[in-house]
């Protein structure tokens, strides 16, 4: 199924965040967006349909904890994150070692029910835009099966210009928007930084939506949540 083919589907505004890499920030800019998104008034919630990585002694995984933290809608865990694996590895590896095959429209039954008791939808992948899934699918594949435009969170060091272009063709070639992007100055910084990001504005035809500095409290501010572009 399409997360569209339920009749009468509801209206909460979606995005859906990835990165060009893992630990490259996507769930700083989700939680941070999911918080403004409460704090302005709207039922917000996160979703992150796969994870991977469980601490122990946790009963969840550390980003889904995070985003529900960041939310105004109690909903169950199982609607927020319906695949889970305790294993920090790549999802179609960890699915596989638990004997668990990803079904996208599993994720997307889900996403349908959050459109259902909330305003906004903040889904939240895992690893960059291409992580497989299963066979014959990734992570963009969610992106598209939900029809969300992607807001890309691009880390800011060496080879940035490369990960960025190449993320954004592959979601572009899925027919997917791109909902904006967000340059994220890793620490220990960039040199340059300022430079490559002109010249990913230059390539990309848009100025990021945001920029996160090192070690610096973060929040979309409202000309940020402006330039979004939402289902």
């Amino acid at each position: 199924m399409s997360a569209g083919s339920e009749g009468g589907r509801a209206m909460a505004r979606g995005v859906f965040v990835t990165g060009t890499d893992t630990g490259i920030g996507k769930t700083r800019v989700a939680v941070a967006l999911v918080a403004e998104l409460a704090a302005a008034g709207l039922r917000a919630v996160g979703m992150k349909p796969v994870a991977a990585g469980i601490d122990a002694g946790a009963d969840v995984n550390e980003d889904v904890a995070a985003l529900a933290a960041a939310g105004n809608v109690d909903v169950p865990l199982a609607l927020r994150n319906p695949y889970a694996f305790g294993a920090a590895v790549a999802p179609h590896l960890a699915a596989r070692d638990d004997g668990v095959r990803i079904d996208i429209d599993v994720i997307a039954r889900a996403f349908v029910t959050l459109c259902g008791c909330a305003d906004a939808v903040v889904v939240e992948g895992a690893g960059g835009a291409l992580v497989p899934l299963g066979t014959g699918s990734d992570m963009l594949d969610v992106a598209r099966v939900l029809r969300l435009p992607v807001l890309l969170v691009v880390g800011m060091r060496l080879g940035c210009l490369n990960h960025a272009l190449l993320s954004v063709l592959a979601i572009r070639a899925r027919g997917l928007e791109l909902a904006g992007w967000v340059a994220n100055e890793l620490p220990p910084g960039m040199p340059r930084c300022a430079d490559n990001v002109a010249t990913l504005r230059a390539a990309l035809g848009v100025a990021p939506i945001a920029t996160i500095a090192p070690d610096a409290p973060f929040r979309f501010d409202s000309a940020a949540l402006a330039a979004l572009k939402w289902r």
